[in-house]
């Protein structure tokens, strides 16, 4: 018995540190962002791209395209297949995965030339060594030389 509470308190200790480990807090905050960005990128397409697509193709509404498979009747509702919202939906998908496509494209950039940047610095200028280091180098340079 006491090897599972034993192994109880080990579980959730391997939990806490699972859980409070900077990737699964990141990949928190991706989510918290990612469904944000999601439902900006949704009203581009439904509030801005899918009017001007319904101008183009005839002032329809991508959403209210659908087909009838069985009427209505006293006792049955309709069978509808809103094939409209489908399609809204996949263009929706595409336009966001590729809003994340570019985004991540512009960070892995930037975050490149970052990097090549501070790579850049420090091989353009060495490190000054510590006043006490050269101080020391000039007390074994006169040594050397009285030596001659």
């Amino acid at each position: 018995m006491s090897h599972i509470v034993n192994t109880g308190k080990s579980f959730l200790k391997e939990f806490r540190d699972f859980a409070v480990k900077g990737n699964v807090m990141d990949m928190a905050i991706g989510v918290v962002i990612g469904t944000a960005f999601g439902k900006i990128v949704s009203s581009l397409v439904a509030d801005i791209i899918m009017p001007i697509v319904g101008v183009i193709v005839g002032n329809i509404d991508l959403k209210d395209l659908s087909v009838t498979l069985i009427d209505k009747t006293d006792t049955n509702p309709a069978v509808v297949l809103t094939y409209g919202v489908f399609l809204q939906n996949v263009l929706d998908f595409a336009i966001i995965a590729f809003a994340i496509f570019l985004f991540i494209k512009i960070i892995i950039n930037l975050k490149n030339r970052l990097l090549k940047d501070e790579a850049e610095e420090k091989t353009e200028t060495p490190p000054e060594d510590p006043q006490d280091v050269q101080l020391l180098r000039e007390i074994r340079d006169l040594l050397k030389n009285e030596k001659k």
